[in-house]
């Protein structure tokens, strides 16, 4: 199925977690039986804590059941009885160490059935480099320095075996490892000394455990013959949580997939979002993202997949704009991430210039992608999509020069946004990421700029989706930024909003405006014809859509604010000035 074909392709898709509203996804549906909300979303993005997770906010993947905590059959049928389809993740890349197949893993060894599900890091690298002290394969220099990092360090997890063995798996995001705290009766069953000294070993543990020191550096003294057995015994009760990197050498692995794909289809899919799939394919000597032709064959291989069960793809790539990756995979008639609007807009909207925005538009048109765009999400505001790269020795041009793109960043910063970084192979930062911020805060909290903002997006080509909390509104969480810690910097654009806040949110200007655009744009035929855009300044931009008869006309000025809507239906014309 072609998205033109069908016009609720062309609606207006909500972008939420199961408890972003409320505590469960009911609180959610019923927000959307509100007659606020009729007609306003076609379509619905829940993220994967949809299913059952453990880490990263629902991106480590146990297993592709309904999370029952959150979420019911009975919801499902609500929202096909609201007339919404629905968008989930399939995570390529990784599953957590508490899935089904790791957990035979590490429970069997090398007699378990996945033993070649998962990535053992020195087995992929075994001819091609050195052990370390800590029994690592350090891959050659030329292989080392091709890796694309996402954390600082090796992309690594060593995790205990029932023998008491660590052995590396290829772990390229998320990690975390809590150690426990170790009794005095503990030490006495490891030792089979007396309560009083093993008292001595465990508080030496349990204070070294406080204050974050490596263990392996304690001094235990007069009892240092028990050093081993005890830190064997404090590593193997430790909790292990890790986003695990699958091998796509493995048809066990692409079994997983075919059951996968069936099974989100079950619970009412439309469009299935490939997270990460770009780090799928590995190969020794080559970088690890994006790897040719590798990646292409494993895409071409999902879509047979998904073409058996009625799923339209959406893979996901994080990439500068120099590299054309997005223009490679819209030419193989994929959907693409529309990642570079976020940018794009705070730029037109702060420099009062239309120039890269109608630049964008223009290829978007002329090439005829088919988009999803947003402004807010889950993830952060992109800002290495927007830059220029060289590639085989010639500099292709950004949609943003470097400079500009600078000045983004640091107007976000200082409007309170927090930073995640790229990694080169030694732990040394190589680029800026992406910034955390909520939408709003990083235009300065400016209601006429939201509003404005939402208006561009909405008249843009493609699927517009809305971050639920860019609804109302929503200002940085700083309080939940801090709490989650080294990775919690995410948190700050996630804040849960009660039922209360729903109904103070639907008595404000900036809510109520932005859904009378979004229904707008979500049930007018005009957005299923022809786009054109003209601007006579740079301060200036216009954006039409025509489908015979019926039409739907953006006209805004960017340095004031200012914007008018004028649309037909039924022969009539209104305007909506704003």
């Amino acid at each position: 199925m072609k998205l033109e074909e069908n016009k609720t392709f062309n609606g207006v898709m909500l972008n939420a977690y199961p408890d972003s509203i409320g505590e469960k996804l009911t609180d959610t549906i019923n927000m959307l039986k509100m007659p606020e909300f009729k007609d306003v979303f076609s379509l619905f993005y829940i993220l994967p804590t949809f299913f059952n997770s453990d880490l990263d906010r629902g991106f480590s993947i146990i297993d592709y059941n309904l999370n029952t905590n959150l979420v019911s059959k009975d919801d499902l049928k609500a929202l096909e009885e609201l007339n919404i389809m629905l968008k989930f993740d399939i995570v390529l890349n990784h599953l957590s160490v508490a899935s089904p197949q790791f957990k035979d893993l590490l429970k069997n060894g090398e007699k378990s059935k996945y033993k070649d599900f998962f990535i053992n890091w020195n087995s992929f690298w075994e001819g091609n480099g050195t052990k370390n002290e800590d029994d690592i394969i350090i891959p050659k220099k030329e292989f080392l320095d091709k890796l694309f990092m996402r954390k600082s360090g090796l992309p690594i997890l060593k995790v205990p075996f029932p023998d008491g063995t660590k052995k590396p798996y290829w772990n390229t995001f998320y990690q975390d490892i809590t150690y426990h705290k170790i009794s005095s009766e503990e030490i006495c069953k490891i030792t089979s000394l007396p309560l009083n000294k093993a008292a001595i070993i465990s508080e030496k543990i349990n204070t070294a455990l406080d204050a974050n020191q490596d263990l392996s550096t304690i001094n235990f003294d007069d009892f240092n013959e028990f050093k081993n057995d005890v830190l064997n015994f404090v590593n193997q009760k430790a909790t292990y949580l890790g986003q695990m990197d699958v091998n796509a050498k493995s048809e066990l692995v692409w079994q997983f997939y075919e059951e996968t794909l069936a099974k989100v289809k079950s619970f009412g899919c439309k469009i299935l979002r490939l997270d990460a799939f770009a780090y799928l394919h590995k190969e020794i000597g080559q970088t690890n993202f994006f790897n040719k032709p590798g990646t292409w064959t494993y895409l071409d291989r999902i879509n047979e997949i998904a073409k058996k069960n009625d799923l339209i793809l959406l893979p996901e790539i994080h990439a500068e704009y120099g590299l054309n990756l997005h223009d490679e995979v819209a030419k193989e008639s994929y959907q693409i991430y529309d990642f570079f609007l976020p940018g794009l807009m705070i730029h037109t909207l702060e420099k009062a210039n239309n120039k890269a925005l109608l630049t964008w538009i223009d290829e978007i048109i002329t090439k005829n992608y088919k988009t999803v765009n947003m402004l807010g999400c889950h993830d952060g505001i992109p800002v290495l999509d927007l830059k220029g790269k060289e590639v085989n020795g010639n500099y292709n041009k950004g949609l943003l020069k470097d400079a500009e793109i600078e000045t983004i960043m640091n107007t976000i910063m200082d409007r309170g946004g927090r930073v995640k970084n790229l990694y080169d192979p030694s732990g040394k930062k190589i680029s800026y990421y992406q910034i955390n911020a909520t939408f709003f805060s990083a235009l300065g909290e400016s209601e006429e700029k939201l509003l404005l903002a939402r208006a561009i997006q909405l008249f843009m080509p493609g699927i517009p989706q809305v971050w639920y909390l860019d609804i109302f509104a929503g200002k940085n969480n700083y309080a939940a930024a801090d709490k989650g810690g080294s990775g919690g910097h995410k948190e700050i654009n996630r804040t849960t909003l009660s039922n209360k806040d729903i109904e103070e949110g639907l008595k404000k200007y900036i809510v109520k405006n932005q859904l009378k655009l979004m229904r707008l744009r979500n049930t007018s035929s005009a957005f299923l014809g022809k786009i054109s855009c003209s601007a006579s300044k740079e301060n200036e931009l216009e954006i039409t859509w025509t489908n015979k008869n019926e039409f739907a006309r953006l006209s805004a000025n960017l340095s004031s604010l200012n914007f008018s809507i004028n649309y037909s239906e039924n022969n009539k014309i209104t305007e909506l000035v704003f």
